[in-house]
């Protein structure tokens, strides 16, 4: 074992702390006061550092002491590093717990980032206009792989079910709609049923969504054979091929903007809600950054439907 690169490992922080505490203040009596030591304590660090660097670093007259050419360079060189350690547990803990700059990662589907997320962005940008905010366009299963594999922060959705390893906190309700062309006979029923629905040709998400998977298992709990006729990416393609009267759809209200060309049917009776919400991994635990954005979507609203 090296005792003496042991030594140098204990004691060189404290004998450069004396040396620039004595060189800044020109007296090691006023530098040993500053350090809270004896003042011979702090003599025998700077004659230690001075014998193991070979130099002389002041030239001494009586109590006062003076720089020499070798003690102005190491002191120019060491006095930041002294600063920086002298208040390094100050700076870690503000560093630790400052939100006005960084970036979160977030895992979202396209309807989510469309649809739902604006509005709450626009807000957290406006307040923390130096975070960035990467947002990640994936479908609900890939979301949750990569919030295990720890590449998001969390992510923002609605969620079927919900693991035993993940937390889901709702924050709002959506009602399910039927969309069709203007004119549509299914808008002239007075009173709308499942089995009316089924005997149009339907417009759905990809099979692999959330959306095809509520269709379908509502359509079967009622024993109702349905048809596809097209399978399309996104509400917005899915919106023009329904107002070009290519079939209808069943969607979630927040994807109606009102601009449509469209028939739009209430069907909360037959479809079950949609809740958007933060998913979270039980074992992560959130940066400071990633813990506002989520307490800002929390705090937007109670828990209803819209």
């Amino acid at each position: 074992m090296d005792i003496s690169g042991h030594r140098y490992k204990q004691n060189r922080y404290q004998q450069l702390r004396g040396f620039c505490y004595a060189a800044a203040a020109g007296s090691v009596s006023k530098a040993a006061k500053r350090m809270g030591r004896s003042q011979p304590a702090v003599s025998q660090q700077i004659h230690s550092l001075e014998n193991e660097m070979a130099v002389a670093l002041f030239m001494r007259r009586g109590s006062r002491i003076q720089l020499t050419h070798d003690g102005e360079l190491l002191f120019e060189m060491a006095m930041p590093l002294i600063e920086q350690l002298e208040h390094l547990d100050e700076q870690f803990n503000h560093r630790r717990l400052e939100v006005d700059e960084g970036h979160i990662e977030v895992a979202a589907g396209t309807s989510t980032i469309l649809y739902f997320l604006p509005k709450h962005v626009g807000a957290f940008r406006r307040a923390h206009p130096k975070i960035e905010l990467h947002l990640h366009n994936v479908t609900g299963v890939e979301g949750l792989e990569r919030l295990r594999t720890g590449l998001v922060d969390f992510a923002v959705g609605p969620l079927m079910t919900v693991p035993a390893d993940i937390e889901f906190h709702p924050i709002v309700s959506y009602d399910p709609v039927v969309i069709t062309s203007l004119g549509h006979p299914l808008a002239r029923q007075k009173k709308l049923t499942l089995g009316q629905i089924s005997r149009y040709p339907l417009i759905l998400p990809p099979r692999n969504l959330s959306t095809w998977t509520m269709v379908d298992s509502t359509f079967k709990k009622h024993g109702l054979s349905y048809h596809v006729a097209m399978e399309v990416g996104g509400w917005e393609v899915i919106k023009k091929y329904v107002e070009l009267n290519m079939g209808i759809s069943i969607i979630i209200s927040i994807g109606i903007t009102g601009q449509e060309k469209l028939e739009v049917i209430p069907a909360g009776e037959f479809f079950p809600q949609r809740t958007y919400g933060v998913v979270l991994l039980r074992s992560k635990i959130l940066t400071p950054q990633a813990r506002r954005f989520v307490n800002m979507l929390l705090n937007a609203g109670e828990l209803g439907s819209e």
